[in-house]
């Protein structure tokens, strides 16, 4: 039942058009925008070494992968607000694998985003990174958006349908300016750059950079996202358990 469910929901995933379109072509024009502003002086960006393009491909990778995952939160939402969730309770699927389905459907998307976003920047703009830089590149960002996954899930488990827009809008903007995913955090006081060092996008961005270099200090941010992504699934799992018993 878990692993059917699991390939159910990736496939409604992938055939909901009007999302992965959105997902993909926000931060496509970003990429585009800022990567024919800043990526044609072939200088390298001080604070991380790597070339400006590349650094703004890595940032709007993660910002569309951040995105794809973030969205799934519409989807719980709505499945809570016309029962479907109260269905899936009475049904073999743990609390587990309902966590399992949404996470994986919303990975599928983010992959999809990550990897289509970085070819247009190696094909239009003509970014340029060894092949397993990119390759090593784009499994750290999806990698790193597994905690946001499940920030969605979260957001569509207790979020109300009319608060659920406002609380997504906030995370997602709140996550990418605190990740440096728009703005450089260079540029900003000491005290944002600290609080952006406990937000998961902060590292999903390092992962990123560090993957583009081929080496780096992947532990703290792996670590960091492991601790994001344990606390969420346990609350995630204790809330769908609690609404299963009230059943």
């Amino acid at each position: 039942m878990p692993f059917r469910y699991i390939a159910l929901e990736s496939l409604r995933q992938l055939r909901n058009l009007p999302s992965l379109v959105f997902t993909f072509v926000v931060p496509l024009m970003m990429l585009l925008i800022f990567g024919s502003l800043y990526g044609g002086s072939g200088q390298q960006e001080a604070t991380t070494g790597l070339p400006w393009l590349v650094v703004t491909t890595v940032q709007m990778a993660s910002y569309g992968g951040m995105m794809a995952a973030l969205s799934q939160a519409f989807a719980i939402t709505t499945e809570r607000s016309v029962g479907w969730n109260r269905q899936l309770r009475v049904t073999p699927l743990s609390g587990i694998g309902y966590l399992v389905s949404k996470v994986s459907a919303a990975l599928l998307v983010a992959l999809l985003t990550v990897t289509m976003l970085c070819l247009v920047s190696m094909v239009v703009l003509g970014a340029r990174m060894d092949a397993s830089h990119w390759i090593l590149s784009i499994i750290s960002i999806w990698i790193g958006v597994i905690p946001f996954a499940l920030i969605a899930v979260a957001i569509g488990q207790f979020a109300k349908p009319q608060f659920a827009q406002p609380l997504f809008t906030v995370v997602f903007l709140g996550m990418s300016v605190l990740g440096g995913l728009w703005i450089p955090l260079a540029v900003m006081p000491s005290w944002v750059i600290s609080i952006a060092q406990t937000v998961p996008s902060y590292w999903l961005n390092k992962l990123g950079q560090i993957g583009a270099h081929g080496t780096g200090d992947a532990l703290t941010p792996i670590m960091v996202l492991a601790i994001w992504t344990a606390a969420l699934a346990v609350l995630i799992t204790w809330r769908y358990r609690r609404d299963a018993a009230r059943q």
